[in-house]
């Protein structure tokens, strides 16, 4: 792997992060408190700063995750990048996050955001593959 498709990865990555945190954190931000008895102890006292840390992390290689896949299936456009990730999307986090809804006391505001929250991660990772990839 070139220091460009590293670089790509780091990137798309860092952007994903600032989306999680709009869509995983600011918006609803008052439905995640509808049952605060969901969440681990400390969280709502602001102590989650290992959470923070290992969710990024995961994120990363979710990121890199997406890049491999679309080398592999030789996606050398933005477009075949965005197809893959958003099947990726649809084998993984969307329907996880769904079934989890209807078994987990949390608003459907929350599940919807995560979808999305998803979605978007994806997708910046599968562009940014196809872009790369298509660089000769």
């Amino acid at each position: 792997m070139n220091w460009i498709a590293v670089a790509a990865i780091l990137g798309a990555g860092t952007l994903a992060a600032f989306t999680d945190w709009l869509f995983m954190g600011v918006l609803f931000h008052a439905e995640y408190n509808r049952y605060p008895e969901v969440w681990w102890p400390g969280l709502r006292e602001g102590k989650e700063t290992a959470a923070i840390i290992w969710s990024s992390a995961i994120g990363y290689v979710m990121t890199a995750a997406i890049f491999l896949i679309c080398a592999l299936a030789g996606a050398h456009t933005i477009q075949a990048g965005l197809t893959i990730a958003a099947i990726a999307w649809i084998a993984g986090p969307l329907g996880v996050i769904v079934i989890n809804g209807f078994f987990i006391k949390i608003a459907p505001q929350v599940t919807f955001s995560h979808c999305v929250g998803y979605l978007v991660r994806f997708a910046i990772a599968g562009a940014c593959a196809g872009y790369v990839l298509s660089i000769p």
